[in-house]
């Protein structure tokens, strides 16, 4: 299995490299590759040195898979090139997601609407993918009507920079930022450009990437997505409507039976979930659960998951293990 990673130098390209490693996946020759001033550049996989090529030259390797983590303009120019070249793409961009041609894969939740034909599969969002894995099984008993959703998400979803920003803000180092407002000591409640609705663009990416993955058009969902100065992890504040009235308990029970979900909820104990626990796991972390004492049949929860990780590599890689599995490459 000859396998590429673009943006193999990047945030998350490093992440897919370590966890194409610790999942063991059948890499026979890698590809690392990146924009034309990382050409030349070395990676390292599995103790083993890799020079990292431009995107022509790596699609002249000829690799299986391609795991895209560079960026959404350069998805969009050469995703279907390496596609028109027999190669699977799995993007984990925003270029693709809400493209009615392309799919939005969890795994957890909707692999099965892969075929051989899907030569670009879209990634979710990462705030998106921990939110949709917790909602789901309670979505099956219960129907959702309505999820309103405040993310607090780390900087290491913004990039390097941020990580930067951070840290020379809590040192007192005068760098390059990646945000307009300091981020130390700080929280800013925006995420990506603002649109015309005055949503931001990672506000209405959960709200319409909710509604494909799980496959409901119905279900409406309200966001507000905030930048918090935590390095590694996001964390979501979830109210939930259902149609049908539920049982707490019943409602841990399907929480803690569902693959890739882990509950942590024992407020007599003060123990849920935080962004430190979730560091370098893949699972999704739901806890605080209680019931939204204003209105009925609505739950209110707390999810947290690694964003570099379930929220962007991991979620790549586990696509990539489908695909195997099911002879769809």
């Amino acid at each position: 299995m000859k396998v590429a990673v673009v943006g193999a130098t990047g945030l998350v390209g490093t992440k897919m490299l370590q966890v194409l490693a610790e999942r063991n996946f059948p890499v026979t020759e890698l590809v690392p590759v990146a924009s034309e001033k990382s050409v030349g550049k070395e990676v390292e996989f599995k103790g083993k040195k890799y020079k990292v090529v431009g995107l022509a030259d790596a699609i002249a390797t000829k690799p299986d898979i391609a795991l895209f983590s560079a960026g959404g303009s350069t998805s969009l120019e050469w995703a279907p090139k390496f596609a028109a070249a027999g190669i699977t793409v799995i993007d984990n961009s925003s270029a693709w997601r809400m493209d009615p041609s392309k799919k939005l894969v969890v795994p957890e939740l909707n692999a099965d609407v892969l075929t051989k034909d899907d030569k670009v599969i879209a990634n979710p969002n990462c705030s998106t993918i921990q939110m949709v894995v917790a909602l789901n099984p309670l979505h099956k008993k219960y129907k959702i009507k309505r999820v309103v959703v405040s993310t607090y998400q780390s900087v290491t979803g913004t990039g390097v920079k941020a990580v930067n920003q951070l840290f020379n803000e809590r040192s007192g180092v005068d760098g390059e930022k990646a945000y307009k407002y300091p981020i130390d000591l700080n929280v800013i409640p925006q995420i990506d450009v603002f649109l015309d609705n005055h949503y931001t663009k990672e506000e209405m990416k959960m709200v319409n990437e909710t509604k494909k993955i799980m496959r409901d058009d119905s279900i409406r969902v309200t966001a507000t997505t905030v930048r918090i100065p935590v390095v590694g992890g996001h964390s979501e504040a979830v109210n939930v409507e259902f149609e049908k009235d539920f049982d707490l308990g019943e409602i841990k029970k399907l929480l803690s039976e569902a693959s890739g979900i882990v509950v942590v909820d024992d407020p007599s104990n003060q123990l849920y979930p935080m962004p430190k626990d979730a560091h370098e796991k893949d699972e999704v972390f739901v806890g605080r659960l209680r019931r939204d004492e204003s209105q009925p049949n609505t739950l209110n929860m707390w999810v947290v998951s690694d964003n570099l990780r379930k929220g962007a590599a991991t979620n790549a890689v586990q696509i990539a293990e489908y695909l195997l599995a099911k002879n769809l490459l």
